[in-house]
């Protein structure tokens, strides 16, 4: 029996590679209760085929279409990170924590927070990724250690570019700074919003303060991903909050040729810690699959060393197990994995939760008002404290 396998690529603002999470559990127990568990000894001479779906864009919607009718056409596919709870909550998938019970030592802790929810594991990292500082060799001596610092810098000598539009790219970047500072969205068991918290108006604040004060452009209200990098590759910025696929088409622009050849983990908040947001995508398997032997035994693979060696090697996929950046192969491809390696290990996900869709668009709308002058930092906060609360009520 063939288990076709969709893997679906990444939804959001620009290619983000993409989520401790701001809510790791459920509103209750009972939303995954009765779920499937896999089972191991399935794989042993299992068989299938594979499958790819032409239009990325509408493999989402064709699988959540099939889970709908309990079709059994898709066995596999890739799941974007801010998907697990969503559909873990509606019992599309098969609870994997048994398979990564077996495995779960190879992988960077961090990448199982992101196909994690209400204490199962429902996904397999294939890839992750966290974002990085960019940063001109030639103006900076030493990469600032704190995101005041780094503003700082940036508003005296060149300036920083990086994602604000409303969007996906906006929530990531914002948690960046709110996470170190200590701040938080859900609470702990995710059934009630905590985003109104002074760590939180602190990084809104901060962020504002770069727009308003000209240390970041005011088209950065306006930037996703492409945009970013658009701007810096004219050579003009001094910094840029990017994911690492920026990298080599950075270090193949003329106007930074000799001028950039590093990157570093983003910095600490000053008080507070270091955060990064995890991207990528996880490999689930589908309740209704009649082949989950082989669906695992694909899972399985997708996993392995050999695998997640070639995948990061060759096309610069960041891979959620320990041991990838240190194959030679992988340390010659990428000359910056260790802080790629490092960025993922301090990286969390973005608020677990089945209504995650409503949680992000509460934050990227508010802090784009708030970096575009359109209304306070503490305004902003208290209207995606609202947002929230009525998005947690759906559920």
């Amino acid at each position: 029996m063939g288990a076709a396998i969709a893997l679906a690529a990444t939804v959001g603002c620009g290619d983000d590679g993409g989520g401790g999470s701001g809510g790791s559990g459920g509103e209750t127990a009972s939303a995954t209760e009765g779920a499937k568990a896999i089972d191991v000894a399935a794989m042993e001479g299992a068989k299938g085929h594979v499958e790819f779906p032409a239009s990325a864009d509408e493999q989402r919607n064709q699988f959540v279409q099939r889970q709908e009718a309990k079709s059994a056409d898709c066995d596999v596919f890739r799941s974007d990170v801010i998907w697990t709870a969503e559909f873990a909550s509606q019992g599309w998938l098969y609870d994997l924590t048994p398979y990564m019970d077996e495995v779960r030592d190879r992988f960077i802790p961090s990448s199982l927070e992101t196909a994690t929810f209400e204490d199962k594991i429902w996904g397999v990292p294939s890839y992750t990724n966290a974002a990085l500082l960019y940063y001109r060799s030639d103006r900076v001596d030493a990469v600032p250690a704190t995101w005041q610092e780094l503003y700082a810098q940036a508003g005296s000598e060149g300036g920083i570019v990086f994602q604000g539009a409303a969007c996906e790219g906006l929530t990531c970047d914002w948690l960046e700074l709110a996470y170190a500072a200590g701040g938080e969205v859900l609470s702990e068991d995710g059934s009630k919003a905590v985003i109104d918290s002074p760590e939180n108006v602190a990084a809104t604040k901060l962020m504002a303060e770069a727009v308003s004060s000209g240390a970041a452009p005011k088209a950065v209200a306006t930037h996703m991903e492409p945009e970013s990098l658009a701007a810096w590759q004219t050579g003009k910025p001094t910094f840029m909050r990017n994911w690492p696929y920026a990298y080599g088409l950075s270090q193949d622009t003329a106007a930074l040729k000799g001028k950039f050849e590093e990157v570093a983990t983003l910095p600490e908040f000053e008080g507070g810690g270091k955060a990064a947001i995890l991207g990528g995508g996880n490999s689930v398997i589908s309740a209704f699959s009649k082949n989950p032997g082989g669906a695992l035994a694909v899972v399985d693979y997708l996993a392995s060393q050999e695998w997640q060696t070639t995948l990061t090697a060759e096309i610069s996929q960041a891979s959620p197990l320990k041991a990838t950046c240190d194959q030679p192969e992988v340390k010659k491809a990428i000359p910056f994995s260790v802080e790629l390696r490092q960025a993922i290990e301090q990286a969390r996900a973005r608020p677990v939760s089945p209504v995650y869709p409503q949680i992000s668009q509460a934050i990227y709308k508010n802090v784009n008002a708030a970096i575009s002058g359109q209304t306070s930092p503490e305004e902003a906060m208290k209207q995606a404290q609202s947002d929230i609360e009525k998005a947690l009520a759906t559920f």
